[in-house]
């Protein structure tokens, strides 16, 4: 048997992976986060599973609950939203099943930037704007953030900023990032991404408070970047009539002559 640690995506059921798809329906066994991962994606699981919303559970309850599953030669569909790789506390999991002896794998899932740039029909990365993301939070309760890690370090760069879990500071978020950014800098605030009650409000750094009016939950997502509002961006070379590349030789001296 086999833990199977899902990233179940930003929210809507059909935003999965189809090995995450497939594993979940395979697996007998499934524990979900169900503070953030809606119940629809449950209804991929198999007629009879064990369904745990483990939001109640401390780490060792559901460390005990794979070690029950793995005792009676069931394999785990363990859903975490977004991709696994960030914020998901998957980590201390997997160190605790490797101590055990007991196997898991990990699919990866579409994270909240993606899916809030998706509802935003906006491309983050343009050329000469912004070349670079960065994925980051401000400190809470349950993880601090490390000292070099604050929200005006990232905004000295200039990169669209994706800042997760912070909506409830945001009077603080603007007043770090207002002197790197400007005030006309736009802004997007998405909550619950690809949710059927998907929220969206746009804005300047210095009209967000004002635009946003009543709070969202912890799970709104602030993008803030130039590439938000570039609707004039230069374009990029990739696809340029005069730009040589492999698959398509221009010139008298093609780079790559030999290409197919």
């Amino acid at each position: 048997m086999t833990i199977h640690f899902i990233g179940a995506g930003p929210g809507a059921a059909d935003l999965l992976t189809l090995r995450g798809r497939d594993l979940i329906a395979a697996c007998p066994v499934c524990l979900y986060a169900g503070s953030l991962v809606p119940g629809e994606v449950l209804s991929h699981c198999p007629p009879g599973a064990r369904i745990v919303n483990t939001a109640p559970l401390s780490l060792d309850e559901i460390i005990a609950e794979m070690r029950a599953a793995h005792a009676a030669g069931q394999d785990v569909a363990r859903l975490h939203s977004g991709d696994l790789s960030v914020w998901s506390a998957m980590g201390e999991q997997l160190r605790r099943l490797r101590a055990e002896g007991i196997p898991y794998d990990v699919t990866p899932g579409v994270p909240a930037f993606a899916a809030a740039a998706a509802a935003l029909e906006t491309e983050l990365t343009l050329p000469g704007v912004v070349q670079s993301v960065v994925l980051t939070r401000t400190s809470g309760r349950a993880s601090a953030m490390p000292p070099g890690e604050t929200l005006a370090n990232f905004a000295r760069t200039g990169a669209l900023m994706a800042i997760h879990l912070s909506i409830h500071v945001l009077d603080r978020v603007v007043a770090e990032l207002l002197p790197h950014y400007g005030a006309d800098c736009p802004v997007a605030v998405v909550w619950r991404a690809s949710w059927p009650d998907q929220r969206i409000v746009r804005a300047t750094l210095g009209t967000l408070r004002t635009a946003l009016g009543a709070e969202m939950e912890r799970t709104a997502l602030i993008l803030v970047g130039r590439s938000l509002g570039a609707g004039a961006a230069g374009e990029s070379r990739l696809y340029a009539a005069d730009y040589d590349r492999r698959f398509r030789p221009v010139g008298a001296r093609p780079r790559f002559p030999e290409a197919e």
